[in-house]
């Protein structure tokens, strides 16, 4: 009877003891799960992948994406709490972000709620000239091509720099972007950029340059540019171009005939280019060329604006990506024969 009495008490304790254990362990599990879902990497298997996030998108159509694509295997209900517990459902910012290999979802999701979005790069290159700056950037990924169809004036226009000739006027730079800027922001900062620049460095330039504006130093500069892509030369070929315009000499500067060329270069410049009269051919015409002919640097726009003093006047092509300068006709004709024509005396 006691027994009975006895068993019949503690049997149903036992089973709800049993069952808090049971209820107790499938929450430490599930917490367990969860905390290990929050801290293991997502599927990413390749570099480069990104997710969209659309204005007006919600948490949920996220979180589809994200399985859909195989990034994440997780239950939608895991994702749900994540965003709770980091308080950033409905807070998650519109754009493109990166998801890399070995970012955790409380990484992307905080990444998100920051505003972090995928930047990418695009970098104007010294020495290029506008033509290829535009076909750079028609390549450029995401960016939206809104230039594609106009002019080298309506871009211009387009800017805020209506009346402004395109050639030379973007800074050599690499710039950020996000998906939805287009190529026309990218110029429009580089065209900033260069003004800038001009603007600060002209005020400091040496005394009694042959340059009236800042223009003609972003001429010089963009020759300056094409001429030499060694840092230990640019003062010094700058120098150059300076004592000849001070004596009233021909620049012969053959990047510059080349730009008047166009189409017409084909990789090699002849005796006879350098006699026909282009507004660049600086073999038949007095002083600088109408506009830059090339995308200057800043070493080459301080190089213009502070040359280096001497008195050479000449210099050829070393063979070794430099130049021998000379301060005499003789001098130079000697170097020409021995580094153009091998005849070394």
């Amino acid at each position: 009877m006691i027994r009975n009495v006895i068993g019949g008490r503690i049997l149903p304790r036992l089973l709800v003891l049993i069952a808090l254990l049971a209820v107790v362990g499938a929450l430490l599990y599930g917490w367990n799960d969860f905390d290990r879902f929050t801290r293991s990497p997502l599927n990413v298997t390749a570099k480069g992948e990104s997710i969209d996030i659309s204005r007006g998108r919600s948490f949920k159509d996220i979180v589809a994406d994200l399985r859909q694509r195989g990034l994440s295997t997780a239950h939608p209900l895991y994702w749900r709490l994540l965003g709770e517990q980091m308080r950033v459902v409905g807070r998650l910012h519109a754009g493109e972000y990166a998801v890399e290999v070995g970012i955790t979802p409380r990484q992307l999701l905080a990444n998100m709620a920051a505003g972090k979005v995928l930047q990418r790069n695009f970098t104007i290159v010294d020495g290029w000239n506008f033509s290829e700056l535009r076909q750079a950037l028609a390549t450029a990924v995401v960016l939206k091509h809104e230039s594609e169809n106009l002019d080298d004036a309506a871009i211009m226009q387009k800017i805020g720099a209506g009346g402004v000739m395109a050639e030379g006027q973007f800074l050599p730079e690499t710039y950020a972007y996000v998906k939805g800027d287009s190529d026309l922001d990218i110029l429009k900062r580089a065209h900033l950029g260069m003004v800038r620049t001009l603007d600060a460095l002209w005020p400091a330039r040496d005394k009694n340059l042959p340059l009236a504006t800042p223009y003609d130093a972003l001429i010089l500069a963009s020759i300056v540019e094409k001429e030499t892509g060694r840092a230990d030369e640019r003062a010094r070929i700058a120098g150059v171009f300076v004592r000849r315009l001070r004596d009233h000499m021909l620049l012969q500067t053959d990047p510059s005939v080349i730009y008047g060329m166009g189409s017409r270069y084909a990789g090699n410049i002849h005796k006879s280019d350098l006699t026909t009269d282009t507004p660049y051919n600086t073999y038949t015409r007095a002083g600088l060329p109408p506009t830059p002919i090339a995308l200057p640097g800043k070493p080459a726009l301080l190089a213009a604006l502070h040359p280096a003093s001497g008195t050479e006047l000449y210099f050829v092509a070393s063979g070794d990506g430099g130049h021998v300068f000379a301060s005499t006709l003789e001098e130079h004709n000697r170097n020409v024969e021995c580094y153009q024509r091998k005849h070394c005396r």
